[in-house]
C-alpha cells in the first residue's frame, strides 16, 4: 500500500459558518469547493492539508463537537487507491466505498473503532 500524506481531518462543529470563518480569518485556511454537495462538508485548505467541517449530529454521541471525527489519508494515484483496497480486504478489513464526485474514498475502522478514510482525487476516466 502506498499513501502519500494525510489528506484531511474531519471535525464536527456547532456552526459551520462560525467555524469556517474562524479557520479562515485566524489561521489563514482557504475555503475551497464552496457549495459542493450543498455546502456540506465545508472544505478548508492550508497548503496540501484539508480540514472538512460537518454539522453536529444529535443522534451520534461519538461525534462530539470540537473532536476529531475521522482521519483521511491520501492515495496519490487511482492505482494506489485500488491497491489499498485490495490490501485491506486481504487482511479481512471491510471497507465502504463512496464516490464524492471530486474524489473517491473508502472508509474503515482501526482496532479501537476510530474511523479512517483513504481518498484519491486521481479519478479514473471511466465511471466506476
Amino acid at each position: 500500500m502506498t499513501l502519500s500524506q494525510i489528506d484531511h481531518l474531519a471535525l464536527r462543529c456547532a456552526s459551520l459558518q462560525a467555524t469556517t470563518d474562524w479557520y479562515v480569518s485566524t489561521l489563514g485556511f482557504e475555503h475551497v469547493y464552496p457549495g459542493h454537495g450543498g455546502g456540506v462538508p465545508v472544505f478548508l485548505r492550508l497548503g496540501s492539508t484539508f480540514l472538512t467541517l460537518f454539522p453536529e449530529k444529535e443522534n451520534q454521541p461519538s461525534a462530539k463537537n470540537g473532536q476529531a471525527w475521522h482521519l483521511a489519508l491520501r492515495a496519490a494515484t487511482y492505482a494506489d487507491f485500488q491497491s489499498a483496497q485490495d490490501e485491506l480486504r486481504s487482511k479481512g478489513i471491510a471497507c465502504q466505498f463512496r464516490d464524492h464526485d471530486i474524489s473517491h474514498s473508502i472508509y474503515f475502522s482501526d482496532p479501537d473503532g476510530f474511523l479512517l478514510e483513504i481518498t484519491t482525487y486521481d479519478l479514473p476516466k471511466e465511471p466506476r
